[in-house]
């Protein structure tokens, strides 16, 4: 059971977005719908992005650097008294990216370019396509004896617009005002999806009762049959005694 969110950025940029957390998912399933907003300047020409930073905190000017545009996908699992763990991530060179799959149960590491076998993979241009949408693989980095590990499949759209059509078809990051272009729904999530602490009673309800009804039923029968033999014994010697009188 985990409690899982998405971190996404830009390479070169500082500012990280994240998703919403989707509490309690008992298969490793997480719904977002969400939407992140990276605005970036581009040279097509050199097809770099080009990122204004200061070389040091007290400096005065900011200098130029040139940057491949690669976003970054990352899932996490949230804790809330211990650091999140890290389950996986994605780097796509916007430029020069593998095709997206159209079916989860087809994602694997063969995906990649760089995968093991030397597979070729078929590869796209966002800036050429302007809008992708499809499944790609999630991983950890190995090491040097340990080979690249799936651990997950992360299904995306992404969309290059020019700063005229952001301009046109206004959008708020996650789901914020103006959600649209387009409209995102909330998340279809299982009730069971909930952060423990704010909602007792759900938490009593599908925490507790889901996981011990049949022990709690146990229990509860345990209890009344003790307290019936308890009702019976202590009423057992009155009963008997006038009997004895009566008879």
């Amino acid at each position: 059971m985990s409690d899982i969110y998405i971190k996404g950025w830009l390479k070169g940029q500082d500012k990280k977005q994240k998703t919403d957390v989707h509490y309690r998912s008992l298969n490793g399933e997480g719904n977002f719908n969400w939407r992140f907003i990276f605005p970036f300047k581009y040279l097509p020409a050199e097809e770099v992005m080009v990122i204004k930073k200061k070389e040091h905190f007290f400096s005065l000017d900011k200098h130029e650097e040139k940057h491949p545009v690669t976003f970054v996908a990352q899932i996490w699992d949230n804790d809330i008294f211990t650091p999140d763990d890290f389950l996986g991530l994605v780097e796509l060179n916007l430029n020069f990216m593998p095709k997206a799959n159209k079916f989860a149960k087809s994602v694997s590491l063969d995906d990649l370019p760089d995968n093991e076998k030397g597979k070729p993979v078929p590869m796209v241009s966002l800036f050429d396509q302007k809008n992708v949408k499809g499944w790609w693989p999630m991983y950890e980095e190995g090491g040097p004896d340990t080979p690249r590990e799936m651990t997950g499949k992360c299904e995306m759209e992404l969309e290059i617009l020019s700063k005229e059509d952001s301009e046109a078809k206004p959008a708020g990051k996650g789901q914020e005002e103006p959600n649209e272009n387009p409209h995102l729904d909330p998340p279809n999530r299982p009730a069971t999806s909930f952060l423990w602490f704010t909602s007792p009673w759900k938490s009593l309800r599908y925490i507790i009762w889901n996981n011990y009804k049949w022990y709690i039923i146990g229990g509860l029968v345990l209890l009344l049959i003790i307290a019936m033999i308890g009702l019976f014994i202590y009423s057992a010697p009155s009963s008997i005694m006038r009997k004895l009188v009566g008879s």
